[in-house]
């Protein structure tokens, strides 16, 4: 039997210049995620610089920059504000 993927998996991700991502998940919702609170972070300060930000690209079911930096698909999903509700 073929299990489901959680609705929190991240399908399509496009950075935009504003240091937002719109997200395309699992359940067929679209969600807008704002990354500019995270830049605060010592990890996450690589992402101040806009170029390596518009990197971003969806990897093992979330979005990530390199082999260091990625966020949890869960908070992308929860954190998101929904555009789309994939209904």
């Amino acid at each position: 039997m073929k299990s489901k993927n959680p609705a929190w998996v991240v399908k399509e991700a496009q950075p935009h210049e504003d240091y937002t991502i719109t997200l395309k998940f699992q359940d067929g919702s679209t969600r807008l995620y704002d990354a500019r609170p995270l830049l605060e972070l010592p990890i996450y300060e690589p992402l101040k610089n806009p170029g390596f930000f518009m990197l971003a690209r969806v990897d093992c079911s979330t979005v990530i920059w390199n082999d260091e930096i990625d966020i949890a698909p869960e908070h992308l999903y929860e954190a998101g504000k929904i555009i789309h509700d994939g209904a």
